[in-house]
């Protein structure tokens, strides 16, 4: 009798073998598990094989005739190193199977716990030391699954700060693929996650597996063939050496594994993505209010504070319709650049003589909220905190104390390091009337070595997590935002702890184009922190358009970081058009599903929302190459009936209009009907868009 448990499209199946650890027979598109014959009866013994048989398990052994990647390597001082495992019970519950498999000669016992969630199942594996001496443990998959043996290729992301989200695309390997993070957090690659794409499989049809890990540490995902010519797919949390040595007794939990299966291309499996980060935000019980339009004073000002000059972008920035202000970097004692006073967490007498409670009071009164940028897991050498407390830094001796930005990091395996910064953090918040925190982390973890010398990554992100966690119960209405030098920290893991990721240190509107499509294969658009920057672009130099530049960042969570103060009054009037369109708009943008897709001549498109109410933005980057503007075929709109269309917007640059036709005229108006087949199949006729320019639509049930 198979075990399964299915989703609505998707069927996750073992089978059951007495005392042996159950088999993986299927994770997929759903099938009737009852019909599976046993392995017993469809797999004839292999030549130079054990006698007994080793398919692949729900918790695959290491050194005892499995010959792919483990789910456990662990040993006594070199001894038990390898596992014989036994089923001692598998639990089934709603949505639910706990297997519990122990190793009797090696005293240990792993549990691997799956559930499923719609269509996304959430694996995690445990592995209690039950002998009585130390157990080392150098891995522990959160899961292993299976995946069928025509699997044709990978999509991943690789990058930098600065440069995010950068699509690699890779035929299947001829034995393995591998994804290391050694960086002590999650990186500017992106999320530790991965997407299987099955034969000629797209954005819209096909099949897709996918998985991303919830950790924001260290991390190693894989996909290997095995022996039978199908593949596996397996993440966990990359422990350093000597990091995980449990006592007798002890128990290692490991990260949460996200995966989901989709028949409706990459689409299907990122709406699942965004489906279960939804479930995990912290929300409070009212829900996710509408998000707050931001002005954010880095770009407009960086260390140079005057508390005037802030009250005014604050003027400006409400009369454009900004719902909260942002201060950032430089508000706190000696801060004048990035080389010191990181820790000191009292605001600077010389910039603010009365504190922040002036500039926070002139914000709320203007109708904005208030929110205050923070490193709290950094330390500048040059800073009264590290003269105090040297030993609260990471540090290994013999090896450095390697700053990055001038900065250590504080170890926050220490309670007293963690109740400092509470204290400190909470003081703040209880002393001004501080909404929102912009939470950055501005470098990797090197080295990461604990007050014992012990490597100390993993506790590192868990005493970051406990932090988030008291000073969220302690102010439950406060709204936290991940940064890491841009993009360095976004995953399932923090999600599960703050409000929204600031995608990217770069703001020029061409390059977020691609990366906040690299950021929604995993994360919804209500938490991608899009901003709307200066021109020419801080980070690249290149110079767009206001419109073009505003509706890039429409679809997010919209931000401004300029000072309005410097921009033309027809640009005031593009932005602030632009920010009325988004609170229109946002309750479309930051519910329901989001569709990516490519057009031809270079086009690329997204829609959001729920067939009847969509919006669908448009985006030309490059010149066009064509005579005539190609229609762009939406497949997702094949029996949606029939539509209204209407253009809301065509972001471009003022002068030299490109030529527009009466279809055009008349979607600006009352809109035109169009069957959905028709615009599945033949396409949306397109207006004529020039380069670094968006069309916006709204389609509706007629």
């Amino acid at each position: 009798m198979m075990i399964a448990l299915q989703g609505p499209t998707t069927s996750l199946v073992l089978e059951p073998r007495g005392s042996a650890p159950p088999a993986w027979r299927w994770w997929g598109p759903r099938v009737d598990a009852g019909a599976l014959p046993s392995l017993v009866d469809s797999r004839p013994a292999a030549s130079f094989s054990p006698d007994v048989d080793q398919p692949l398990t729900v918790a695959p052994a290491f050194g005892t005739g499995w010959f792919g990647s483990p789910a456990l390597r662990a040993h006594r001082a070199g001894r038990n190193f390898a596992q014989w495992f036994e089923t001692a019970s598998i639990d089934e519950g709603d949505g639910l199977i706990e297997v519990t498999l122990v190793d009797r000669a090696a005293k240990v016992t792993l549990v691997q716990r799956i559930t499923v969630q719609g269509d996304v199942a959430t694996l995690s594996a445990s592995v209690t030391n039950d002998g009585d001496d130390v157990l080392d443990i150098d891995w522990l998959a959160a899961g292993t699954l299976p995946l069928p043996a025509d699997c044709a290729g990978i999509r991943s992301f690789t990058g930098r700060h600065n440069a995010e989200f950068v699509p690699q695309l890779e035929p299947m390997p001829a034995q393995g693929w591998v994804r290391d993070n050694r960086r002590g957090l999650t990186g500017h690659a992106g999320p530790p996650g991965v997407f299987v794409m099955g034969p000629d499989t797209g954005w819209h049809a096909g099949r897709v597996h996918a998985a991303q890990l919830a950790w924001s540490g260290n991390h190693r995902l894989s996909v290997e063939r095995d022996d039978d010519g199908f593949w596996t797919l397996q993440m966990g949390e990359a422990l350093a050496p000597g990091e995980c040595r449990l006592s007798p007794g002890a128990r290692y939990d490991t990260p949460e594994m996200l995966a989901a299966c989709s028949s409706a291309g990459l689409n299907g499996a990122i709406q699942a993505f965004h489906g279960a980060i939804r479930a995990r935000a912290p929300w409070p019980g009212t829900g996710m209010p509408p998000r707050a339009v931001h002005v954010n004073s880095w770009e407009g000002f960086y260390f140079d504070h005057d508390e005037a000059a802030l009250m005014a972008l604050a003027d400006r920035s409400a009369a454009l319709g900004v719902e909260r202000f942002v201060l950032d970097d430089g508000w706190f004692k000696g801060r004048d650049d990035d080389t010191a006073a990181l820790g000191d967490w009292v605001t600077d007498s010389a910039k603010y003589p009365d504190g922040l409670g002036p500039l926070a009071r002139h914000v709320v009164a203007l109708g904005m909220s208030f929110g205050l940028w923070v490193e709290p897991e950094m330390v500048n050498p040059d800073s009264d905190l590290a003269r105090a407390h040297p030993d609260w830094a990471l540090q290994v001796d013999g090896v450095p104390q390697l700053t990055s930005r001038h900065q250590l990091v504080l170890d926050l395996r220490r309670p007293a390091v963690r109740d400092y910064l509470f204290e400190a953090i909470d003081r703040l918040l209880c002393d001004l009337p501080i909404a929102y925190l912009k939470w950055d982390h501005n470098r990797d973890l090197a080295p990461a070595g604990g007050a014992q010398g012990h490597a100390g990554y993993h506790a590192q992100v868990a005493g970051a997590y406990a932090l988030f966690e008291r000073l969220r119960a302690a102010h439950p209405a406060l709204e936290i935002e991940a940064c890491a030098g841009g993009g360095g920290r976004i995953d399932a893991g923090i999600a599960a702890h703050t409000h929204r990721f600031w995608t990217s240190d770069c703001i020029d509107a061409v390059s977020r184009v691609r990366m906040q499509r690299g950021f929604l294969h995993f994360m919804p658009a209500e938490m991608m922190g899009s901003h709307v920057g200066a021109s020419p672009a801080h980070s690249t130099g290149r110079r767009q358009g206001m419109a073009f530049r505003a509706a890039v960042a429409l679809p997010g969570h919209l931000g401004v970081e300029l000072d309005p103060a410097a921009l033309s009054e027809r640009e005031n009037a593009v932005l602030s058009d632009a920010i009325a369109r988004y609170k229109q708009l946002r309750a479309q943008f930051h519910s329901g599903k989001v569709w990516l897709g490519e057009g031809p001549d270079g086009l690329v498109w997204q829609m959001h929302g729920e067939p009847g109410a969509l919006l669908l933005s448009v985006t030309r980057v490059d010149p066009t190459t064509f005579r005539h503007p190609p229609a762009v075929t939406l497949p997702p709109l094949a029996g949606a009936g029939s539509l209204r269309v209407r253009l809301l917007d065509l972001a471009t640059e003022d002068g030299h209009p490109a030529p527009d036709a009466a279809l055009f005229g008349a979607m600006r108006g009352d809109g035109v009907l169009f069957d959905g087949d028709w615009l599945a199949q033949a396409g949306l006729p397109m207006p004529a868009m020039k380069a670094e320019s968006v069309a916006l639509f709204a389609l509706e049930t007629h």
